[in-house]
């Protein structure tokens, strides 16, 4: 063991996951590759939990957070002027295109589903809100009350009456057979019963994840949250969408993951890849929604001008590269690849994904039950080879990967390889 391991362990709570059997402490970083602390090097399709958006030390980013620490000002909180703050509002309130936007800024993915959710809750007068099995939306009280993933739940407790929905759950047995369109009719009608028997007919929102993160990258069938919004339009329910992961062009699709089903929700929830490793987050929404709390408000370090410099950087680059088109690009050729490979190794039960937010699903190749065990060997056979990966799905069993937006055809290739190579490790 370690000496930084052991120091860890002392001090740090023991439910704090640590990846590979012995933990990588990352000392460097340089385009999409990071260093260890023995100088080893890895092509990194994890990017930080999918937050160093554009890889490490880019100029871009670095330049502009130089300029705001010149300064002198590295905070004042949200009760001063703050131009960084409305230049980057007004930029993703045009890019949501949600009408008439609003944006609040915090500081993690969680505190901005906290925050949408008591825009909805305010607005709707109600604690009940819909929410889909085997999402994950974070880590405080209100998050893991919308969270479907009992191995993220420390208990039942919770500020929310919420009711669980099908729609990231095809692979159950009582969904076999059925087609995209007929499991999303199956899933609007589960929606229909569950609002007239599971409810009190005054159901705040739905927040639902376009592609779930923690859940292994599963997803609805494009098309089903706009067949839900037509119901909840009828009863005058509100539907975030949490963008904590897919937003900023990542599905390749488009830019955020919710118009892949043709939808504008009235919410969208942001952070992580947004500030390219420096903490922010935040909400856009209806501008009528966003200004109806009658109490004060403000955040202390929501929209910091540092975080508020890199965050700016960050998007512009991502819009003057067209790293969206990228993403479809790469992300097309992994997943492509991969797909072909699979059909060689009985224990990888899927491959999915879009853009660059892809996922192996690890199984027991006689039974096709979740293996966890094969997927820390995968993860394990990975790193080995110079890939840090990352893990997730309800039962750890996936694989996961979410390289940054950056990544090149070359970069793209070799991580193919070091994927198929490490399957067959696996199979040998």
């Amino acid at each position: 063991m370690s000496e930084l391991l052991t120091r860890h362990r002392a001090v740090m709570p023991r439910w704090m996951a640590l990846y590979y059997e012995q933990p990588v402490e990352i000392t460097g970083g340089k385009g999409n590759r990071v260093f260890d602390g023995a100088g080893d090097s890895y092509l990194d399709f994890f990017a930080g939990i999918l937050t160093n958006m554009i890889g490490y030390d880019v100029a871009e980013v670095r330049e502009a957070v130089e300029r705001q620490l010149a300064t002198g000002v590295v905070h004042t909180s949200t009760v001063y002027l703050l131009r960084g703050q409305v230049e980057l509002a007004e930029k993703i309130a045009r890019l949501s295109g949600i009408p008439d936007a609003k944006v609040f800024f915090t500081n993690s993915g969680t505190e901005a589903n906290e925050a949408a959710l008591l825009l909805a809750t305010y607005e709707r007068r109600s604690n009940q809100v819909l929410a889909m099995r085997q999402s994950y939306h974070g880590k405080s009280f209100g998050a893991t009350a919308v969270t479907s993933n009992r191995a993220w739940k420390n208990n039942g407790l919770t500020p929310f009456n919420t009711v669980f929905l099908h729609g990231a759950d095809k692979h159950l047995p009582q969904f076999a057979g059925l087609s995209d369109a007929d499991y999303i009719r199956v899933c609007v009608e589960d929606l229909r019963h569950t609002l007239a028997t599971a409810t009190g007919g005054d159901v705040a929102a739905l927040i639902a994840e376009p592609i779930q993160g923690v859940g292994g990258f599963t997803m609805a069938p494009d098309g089903l949250f706009a067949a839900y919004k037509e119901v909840l339009d009828e009863h005058g329910i509100l539907f975030i969408s949490d963008e904590v992961q897919t937003g900023w062009g990542r599905t390749g699709q488009s830019f955020f993951g919710i118009r892949n089903h043709g939808v504008t929700p009235d919410a969208m929830t942001f952070a992580k890849g947004l500030g390219n490793g420096f903490a922010v987050g935040g909400v856009v929404a209806r501008g009528d929604l966003m200004d109806a709390p009658h109490a004060v408000g403000l955040s202390t370090f929501g929209g910091n001008p540092v975080s508020m410099a890199a965050a700016n950087a960050t998007l512009d680059y991502v819009l003057s590269h067209d790293l969206q088109a990228n993403a479809a690009a790469q992300g097309s050729f992994l997943i492509s690849g991969l797909r072909e490979a699979a059909s060689r190794f009985p224990f990888v039960g899927d491959v999915r994904g879009k853009g660059l937010m892809f996922a192996l699903e690890l199984v027991d190749p006689e039974t096709g039950a979740p293996s966890p065990s094969l997927a820390a060997r995968m993860m394990e056979e990975t790193r080995r080879r110079g890939l840090l990966a990352g893990k997730g799905g309800l039962y750890g069993n996936v694989v996961r990967m979410a390289p940054p937006l950056t990544l090149t055809s070359e970069e793209a290739a070799e991580g193919l390889q070091i994927l198929v190579d490490s399957l067959e490790a696996i199979a040998s």
